[in-house]
């Protein structure tokens, strides 16, 4: 996930740190029913970390996080039993806590001593631009998503359940390029992501709230009835949100990390119709992931083509192909601009998650690359 930078912070962990044999920047993780999750290094050594994660047969386990404080600052989502997966950090000298949510054994202690080398200035310069250029980025995508938020808590609250049905398309876009900084802000039981962006069933229905709330009313029930509450719950929590993104400084691993997970989300989710049930806008939502991990990269861009110069160009060729074909379904005829998820073909859908991962797989090393520069 994308996070501030990484200062000291304390740590409620259940484990006593303890050194490992190998290498002091690869945590090795393993996820299992009966023990939870432990991992084999605790005590690192500042600068890029990568954590290498299997799941063994843990069912009520799919992520691990490392938590900064209450912030999570790296984390590797959709792991069920069986699959293995990675993510790399750039941690400074402080205490850091893993976090497998579910499972047995939840939280370990991390220790992160000395100081991380460093490398080559011009770099350094470089990823400190995308650091600053992402911030911005970000910062005016959620003041879009505040304004047309807004818009649409409005329009709950008149008659015109056109209107409404098109002021809900037009602010999903802007969630759906940052959703990984929403998501950062997300520990145990509180979550912003959750009360902004849950689906039927994520949460409790007592405490469903956010978009598809909103979703269901609007293109499921057809009608506003009840929807006011919502929209001003939205705004409210996009007001937060944009109140703890505000000042946020960013890692240059966050960013890569961000990128692969929102394409992550394309694959999960959208890619299956599962996110956009009433609508059926996953087109748009998708759409705007891959604008959104595409800008990231975008960012670390000169900087990397200076790190590995063929990996930069396999990823931006990667990326024009895949925007290439997301064109294909843009459809002015739509109030979301793209074909309605239901006119997809299989065909179309096996396409798509071919070209989105094709994409994937090089962007999974652009992490540990930015964090050992």
């Amino acid at each position: 996930m994308l996070a501030t930078a990484l200062a000291a912070c304390t740590s409620s962990g259940s484990a006593d740190p303890k050194p490992a044999s190998g290498d002091a920047h690869t945590a090795n993780v393993t996820i299992t029913a009966a023990k939870g999750c432990e991992s084999d290094r605790t005590e690192f050594a500042a600068g890029g970390i990568t954590f290498k994660i299997s799941n063994t047969d843990a069912t009520a386990v799919s992520e691990v996080e490392v938590l900064s404080g209450q912030r999570i600052v790296g984390e590797k989502e959709n792991l069920p039993p069986g699959l293995s997966g990675e993510f790399a950090v750039k941690l400074g000298a402080g205490t850091y806590t893993l976090y497998c949510p579910g499972a047995a054994n939840e939280k370990t202690a991390l220790t992160v001593t000395g100081e991380a080398s460093t490398g080559d200035a011009d770099v350094a310069a470089l990823l400190q631009d995308a650091t600053t250029g992402y911030a911005a980025y970000v910062n005016t995508q959620v003041g879009y998503l505040l304004e047309t938020s807004k818009k649409l808590a409005t329009a709950l609250q008149g008659t015109d359940l056109a209107a409404a049905q098109e002021a809900y398309q037009a602010a999903r876009p802007f969630y759906e390029k940052i959703e990984p900084v929403a998501e950062s802000f997300t520990v145990g039981s509180e979550s912003l992501d959750a009360d902004i962006d849950a689906r039927d069933g994520d949460v409790p229905a007592s405490k469903w709230t956010g978009f598809h709330r909103i979703e269901k009313g609007l293109f499921a029930d057809k009608s506003l009835t009840g929807l006011a509450v919502y929209g001003t719950g939205l705004v409210t929590d996009i007001g937060k949100l944009q109140r703890l993104t505000s000042t946020l400084t960013y890692q240059p691993t966050e960013l890569a990390n961000g990128a692969q997970e929102l394409l992550d989300e394309v694959a999960a989710s959208k890619i299956t119709g599962e996110e956009e049930r009433y609508s059926h806008i996953d087109v748009l939502d998708f759409a705007n992931n891959i604008e959104g991990a595409e800008q990231a990269f975008a960012q670390l861009q000169p900087a990397l083509e200076k790190i590995d110069g063929a990996l930069a160009g396999t990823i931006e060729q990667d990326f024009a192909a895949l925007d290439k074909l997301v064109d294909k379904y843009r459809s002015p005829g739509e109030k979301s601009g793209f074909v309605l998820y239901t006119a997809l073909t299989d065909q179309d859908k096996r396409d798509l998650a071919a070209a989105i991962k094709a994409v994937q797989e090089p962007l999974s090393r652009v992490a540990s690359k930015v964090a050992d520069a």
